[in-house]
Formats: C-alpha cells, sequence, structure tokens
C-alpha cells in the first residue's frame, strides 16, 4: 500500500488481510492529508459490501480515535476531525460516481466491480491528481482488473503491483494451514486457484495455450550468442522490443524501452551488429527500417496485415507447443498469457486485449520467423524479399 507510485495493484487470495492494509492506507491518506471538503472514496462491486468494509473501520479504529470522528451509518460516510470525509460507495451504477473531486481511492474487488465504473472513478481523481489502490481476487482474464494487473506487473510508469497468496496469509499467520488445505480440498482446482492462489483461470481465447507457456519458460536469459533478431518497433504508447535468439531459438538477448527515433535506431544498430533481424515495417516503421538498412544489410521488414499477422503469430504458436523456442519469465511470458485470438469474417485476429500491450510477442514472433527462415520468397519488404518460416 505504502509506496509512491499513483497506482497500486493488488491480486490477493480471499482473506488474506488486503481489507484490512487498504482501510490503514485510506485512513492514514485522510488523517495526514486531509482538510474540510476532501473525499476519500471507498468503492466496491455492491452497496452491501460497502457496507462491510464501513463497519471493518469503524471496528477497527480504536476508541479514542473513533469517538473523534462523526460517523453516519446511513450514508456510510465518515467525517475526520479535520473535516475530511470517508464515503463507502457501491459501485453498481456508474453515472452515480461523477461530479466528486476525490483525493484518494480504493477500488474493493475489483474484478467484480464494472469497467464503467472504473472509467467514472479514475474520472473524479483527475482534479486532484489522487492515487488509487486497486485491490481483489482475480476472476478471470477478461476484465480491466486483470488488464490493469498486468501493466502494472511489466513495470509500467507510475505503478505498482503486489501478490498475496494463501501460503503469504499462512506465512504471516492471518490464515491457518488447514483451513487452506481444506479450501483445496472442497472447491474446484480453477476456483481454489483463483480464490486462494490469485492465478486467474485458462481462457481458452488463448492461442498457445497455458501449459505450453509455462512448458516454454526459462528462469532467466539463455547465455548463448544471438543468431536471429526481431524487432518490433514502438508507435505512441507502445514499447519498442528488441528479442534476440541463439541456435537453440532460445532467447539470449531482451531490450525494452520508450526512446525517440533519433535514440532508438542507435540502440538497434549497436546491439543486433550483423545478425539477420527482421524488422516491424508497418507505417512509421518502414522509414526506421530505411534507416537500419543504410547501416547493415542484415536488416528484412515484416508488414503487418490481418493475412501477415495471423502467418506471423501461428509460426509463433507452432513454436511455443513444439518447445523449439524458450523465453525467459517476466513481461514476454505475461504478454504471451495475456495474448488472445478472435475470428472475423476475414480471417483470425491475433492480439493483447484491449489496454496491454503485445510489443514482446510480436518481437519474439518476428525472431522465430527469421530463425526459420528458408530461401523461398513470397513477396517484398523494405526492398528486400520476405521468407516463410519452413513450417509454411
Amino acid at each position: 500500500m505504502f509506496h509512491p507510485e499513483r497506482y497500486g495493484v493488488v491480486e490477493a487470495s480471499t482473506k488474506s488481510g488486503k481489507t484490512v492494509a487498504c482501510l490503514v492506507w485510506l485512513f492514514e491518506k485522510a488523517a495526514q492529508e486531509g482538510k474540510p471538503g476532501r473525499s476519500y472514496w471507498w468503492a466496491a462491486p455492491v452497496y452491501a459490501q460497502a457496507a462491510i468494509a464501513y463497519g471493518r473501520l469503524k471496528r477497527f479504529l480504536p476508541i479514542e480515535i473513533s469517538r473523534l470522528c462523526q460517523w453516519h451509518g446511513s450514508e456510510l460516510r465518515v467525517t475526520l476531525w479535520n473535516g475530511a470525509v470517508l464515503w463507502f460507495k457501491g459501485a453498481e451504477k456508474p453515472d452515480n460516481l461523477y461530479g466528486e473531486d476525490v483525493f484518494a481511492a480504493i477500488i474493493d474487488e475489483a474484478s467484480r466491480v464494472r469497467e464503467e465504473s472504473w472509467y467514472a472513478i479514475r474520472s473524479t481523481l483527475t482534479a486532484t491528481e489522487g492515487p488509487v489502490r486497486i485491490i481483489g481476487n482475480v476472476k478471470g482474464r477478461r476484465n480491466w482488473a486483470y488488464r490493469m494487473a498486468r501493466l502494472a506487473e511489466a513495470g509500467e510508469p507510475g505503478m505498482h503491483y503486489s501478490r498475496i497468496t494463501a501460503y503469504d496469509a499462512i506465512d504471516a499467520g492471518v490464515l491457518s494451514k488447514e483451513e487452506v488445505a481444506d479450501a483445496k480440498r472442497m472447491l474446484p482446482d480453477r476456483v481454489y486457484r483463483e480464490l486462494y492462489e490469485a492465478e486467474p483461470s485458462d481462457d481458452t481465447a488463448n492461442p498457445f495455450g497455458m501449459d505450453y507457456i509455462q512448458a516454454a519458460m526459462m528462469a532467466d536469459l539463455s547465455p548463448g550468442e544471438p543468431k536471429a533478431w526481431g524487432w518490433d518497433l514502438g508507435k505512441s504508447q507502445d514499447w519498442t522490443v528488441g528479442v534476440g535468439l541463439d541456435a537453440e531459438g532460445r532467447v539470449c538477448r531482451f531490450f525494452r524501452f520508450q526512446r525517440p527515433w533519433e535514440d532508438t535506431i542507435p540502440i538497434i544498430l549497436s546491439e543486433t551488429g550483423r545478425i539477420p533481424s527482421l524488422v516491424d515495417s508497418t507505417g512509421v516503421g518502414d522509414p526506421i527500417l530505411e534507416r537500419l538498412q543504410k547501416g547493415g544489410t542484415n536488416y528484412e521488414g515484416y508488414k503487418y496485415t490481418t493475412q501477415s499477422k495471423q502467418q506471423l503469430m501461428e509460426g509463433l504458436v507452432m513454436a511455443v507447443q513444439r518447445r523449439t523456442v524458450m523465453f525467459p519469465e517476466g513481461v514476454i511470458a505475461q504478454e504471451m498469457e495475456s495474448f488472445e485470438y478472435t475470428y472475423t469474417r476475414t480471417g483470425v485476429r491475433y492480439t493483447a486485449p484491449e489496454g496491454l500491450h503485445d510489443d514482446c510477442v510480436n518481437a519474439l514472433a518476428l525472431a522465430v520467423r527469421k530463425l526459420a527462415y528458408e530461401p523461398r520468397a513470397i513477396g517484398a519488404s523494405g526492398g528486400r524479399p520476405i521468407r516463410l518460416p519452413r513450417e509454411f
């Protein structure tokens, strides 16, 4: 809770103590920084859950501090001695959440809060630039809280990520080992993993398969030398990502950064050297590719279209499921787990869920394709031929 980042995301086991920690954080914010008219919010999926948090705070505070507060149970509102007001709100109706200026907020059980309610709460923090803590159990992968957690876990600027499992709670004396073991015995494995181990259930829309992703993960980068590179160029808020594969298809080099193009080009040239490289040449990537090719003849371009992206990703799917590519734990694995596909009228669309990044997946797919080249030319990009991997 007590970190300097504006956005804190906590994925936690049920009954692990996260509610108490967040009540402490929000109360201290109001007590230390509050003034008359300043509002601090606790938002829960429904009003009844907000009332639970209100009751816990009232019971939790020492009597000498509680007496300094004015408690308004009918409105789930607490006015502190400094004039600050703590509100406990249900997030069932997003339209009811707009309008206020909020100086700090907790979103409890966020995976069960409507995305439109998150938009409304975020708008209330705009004028104050207030911090927010997003907490709760995990509930699948198709929700805004899951996407926020993955951004925070990947090190997005201004975000902090924490994960609390039932085993952490056991170590802290919050839960008993026997109670957790009983829950594991009584509940379906998917439900147990979500509620007690903070692991989202498998998403059938993931093209790689969670078991295959786990099997392809390494503890760290390979010590080998790169034999092929894939570079996905950052556009707007995206990242520029470079992935180098050794002769065995293991990731041995990995770069992820956001820099101006004038800084990006020298970095790519320096890190790649004379190693064969496949570079995203879509849109603004085309002139960047031309400048890279002036520095070396080892750069080829790859333009993303619906069809070419499908071919690229299906090659990566084959490589992952055949264990001919391996990658380290961390951002690459996180993006792989979040990646999804949908069927459209024109074919299969592969992409990250809305709000998340797929730059690492793209760069890895480009590197896999480059490593698997054969001499059949099927088109041209950047003035040089593009060839299909052996699987095609």
